[in-house]
Parts: structure tokens; sequence; C-alpha cells
């Protein structure tokens, strides 16, 4: 898997991810863990409340805060690639929430669009719980 095709963006905000190289390997272990081949072009945009909540709104119709909007561009199965926009304001919040630092809920959330991508839901009951014990086995497997 090339982990160069796993990139790091922000927008409107000023935000750097730590130890990015530990990251695009724990991401990649997760996704040929769930049994795709090849990573295509798959990018994080970090950004803001209001960033996120315009592409909320535009693409979705959803006038709410989010932490996390994924956008899967995959062309073949065995494939992931996309675009995953994430709210570091968001992050803050939820971090402070549920009293946990804000590297382990920024991590979390990066998995969660992964797993998204992978093809888990979580608007249902059952399968927001399949989710969130995919998250937590996910950021078991870091080894940072």
């Amino acid at each position: 898997m090339a982990l160069n095709d796993i990139q790091f963006f922000s927008e409107d905000i000023d935000f750097t991810l730590k130890e990015k190289q530990k990251v695009r390997q724990w991401i990649a272990s997760i996704i040929k863990a769930e049994g795709f081949k090849r990573i295509g072009e798959l990018n994080f945009i970090f950004c803001s409340d209001s960033y996120l909540l315009e592409i909320n709104k535009q693409y979705l119709d959803h006038d709410t805060f989010t932490d996390i909007v994924t956008f899967d561009s995959s062309e073949s199965q065995d494939t992931i690639a996309g675009d995953i926009f994430i709210s570091i304001d968001r992050i803050d919040d939820n971090a402070t929430k549920f009293g946990v630092t804000q590297r382990d809920e920024l991590h979390r959330v990066i998995i969660h669009g992964v797993l998204h991508l992978c093809g888990y839901l979580d608007k249902k009951k059952e399968d927001k719980e399949l989710m969130t014990n995919k998250e937590n086995s996910s950021l078991l497997a870091r080894l940072f």
C-alpha cells in the first residue's frame, strides 16, 4: 500500500497533524485488515466548524455542526479513496465533553472516516455499535 497516497491538509485553520508517518502506517494497517488491497488518493482535510458546516449544507443538505464528512471516490471494490473533512473545533469540544485527549478524539474521528470508506455505516443502532467497536479496536491497534 502506498503511504504517500494518504495526505493531510488544513483549510481555514492553522493545524498540523503530529506523527504523520505513523498515522499513515496505522491507517494503512486498518485498511489492509479490512481486506482492501490498495489506497487510492486519500485526503484528510482539517478545518473549522464553519467550513465543515458549509460543506454539510452544500453537499448533504444538513444544517448542523458535525465532526466529520466523508466523500468516497473509490473506483474499484479493492481500493480505498476519498476526501475526509474533519472539524478541529468539534474534535476539541468532544475531547473535553468525553474526557479524552484531543489526540485520541482526533484519531477516533480519522479512523471513523476510514471505516466509512470501508463500508461501515452508523445511522442504525446496531450499525453504530459495530462502528464504535471497530473504532475502539483500531485505537487499540495503534503502535504509537
